[in-house]
């Protein structure tokens, strides 16, 4: 299948919300847990490997980066959080700053959250997907590191995740997904570009899917 994120393109890092765009530009914003695997999946569904930066060091970004679509939309790389190194106040003004985006960004279509599919909905989990909630935003999980689950413990946590989030009152959609591996990439890529508006079948006859994809 054609790849609606391939042509993305590094746009700017924001250090406080005032300094995002206001141009109105369809916004999908990546959030998860400092290693969660956030920054792979990103480069997993753009197709390219350097796209957001891994770090060995989790909670090393505290900043919004933004990339730009040929379509006209963006994807957002939200700072990773539950970093349990991180100074008191990091986190602190981690919450402020993306709660309120979560909640007010009007331009925002809606959430992909990241977990690793070996410890999903941590504390820090429930409370993106309060805000989600309360911002009334459309949500997709992304259940990362499948391949480190055989397919019956991996269709467990599925189904538990799923129950856990009707439970919450969250309506998201919920899959599995490897950057490592590929599994559940077009799946992601489909149900991604359904929520930031892109036509599928308008997209550019000449970008492919990349299927190398660097995970960690």
């Amino acid at each position: 299948m054609l790849n609606p994120f391939a042509q993305a393109r590094f746009l700017m890092s924001c250090a406080e919300l005032s300094q995002c765009p206001r141009d109105g530009h369809p916004e999908l914003a990546f959030s998860g847990r400092s290693n969660s695997g956030k920054s792979s999946a990103l480069n997993a569904l753009c197709g390219h490997k350097g796209l957001a930066r891994v770090s060995k060091t989790p909670g090393r970004t505290q900043l919004i980066n933004l990339f730009d679509l040929p379509q006209g939309g963006r994807l957002v790389d939200l700072p990773g959080y539950g970093y349990a190194k991180a100074p008191g106040r990091v986190r602190q003004d981690w919450a402020r700053m993306v709660g309120t985006y979560v909640e007010q960004r009007t331009s925002l279509q809606g959430i992909v959250l990241i977990m690793d599919c070996r410890h999903p909905l941590t504390d820090h989990d429930r409370q993106m997907l309060a805000w989600v909630r309360a911002g009334q935003r459309p949500c997709h999980v992304l259940l990362s590191k499948s391949d480190k689950l055989g397919f019956g413990a991996g269709k467990n946590t599925w189904l538990q995740v799923r129950r856990d989030l009707q439970a919450m009152g969250v309506d998201a959609g919920v899959q599995l997904f490897s950057a490592m591996s590929g599994q559940g990439l077009d799946e992601a890529r489909l149900g991604l570009a359904g929520l930031l508006g892109i036509d599928m079948a308008a997209t550019d006859s000449g970008v492919e899917t990349d299927s190398e994809t660097d995970g960690r």
